[in-house]
């Protein structure tokens, strides 16, 4: 997946990947449970879009956008929110979205940013409407550019306990301490 991912460490890794790893030499094949917590997790990063908020539950700063119109932040088209999918195998859990502007909203940016010379069609010049539309070149230049970080993939507490609720269901008394403490 391009666009935005994520890699967390968790305290006390070493006690879970140790039971991890007995489950693993044990015979278990992790997939299932992998893709199972990718689902709960790509399921609650569409909630915090439906919630505006990050992973630790903190609130985003509303955009311009839903400010002037309504709406809500990171959804006027809702094409990041659809974006974003799971996949899990014996090893790993991936959870992201293909879309390349996502990294600059999960990351935030300030600075300049240079725009090349491209194409743009209008059909509104000098605030009148015209006959027809018509093709445009627009130069290149810079722009200042300050966009806030909206973190949307992360692991939270609601995750870490979606986890394991959905850990102690497959390996109900293999693996006790697992999700026993720690954070994201």
């Amino acid at each position: 997946m391009s666009g935005a991912s994520f890699t967390f460490h968790v305290d006390g890794a070493d006690a879970i990947e140790r039971e991890m790893a007995a489950l693993a030499a044990a015979g278990e094949d992790l997939t299932e449970f992998n893709q199972a917590f990718g689902l709960i997790l790509e399921s609650n990063v569409l909630d915090r879009f439906d919630r505006e908020s990050a992973p630790d539950g903190s609130a985003w700063k509303k955009s311009a956008r839903a400010k002037a119109e309504g709406g809500k932040t990171l959804t006027d088209t809702a094409r990041l929110k659809g974006s974003i999918t799971s996949a899990g195998d014996a090893r790993e859990i991936r959870v992201g979205t293909n879309v390349v502007y996502a990294a600059i909203h999960q990351l935030g940016f300030s600075g300049a940013q240079k725009v090349s010379t491209h194409k743009r069609r209008i059909s509104e010049a000098f605030g009148r409407r015209l006959k027809a539309p018509v093709e445009v070149i627009v130069p290149g230049f810079t722009r200042q550019m300050e966009m806030p970080a909206r973190a949307y993939l992360g692991i939270g507490p609601e995750d870490r306990d979606d986890g394991a609720d959905l850990f102690r269901e497959f390996f109900a008394g293999r693996a006790p301490g697992l999700f026993a403490g720690g954070s994201a």
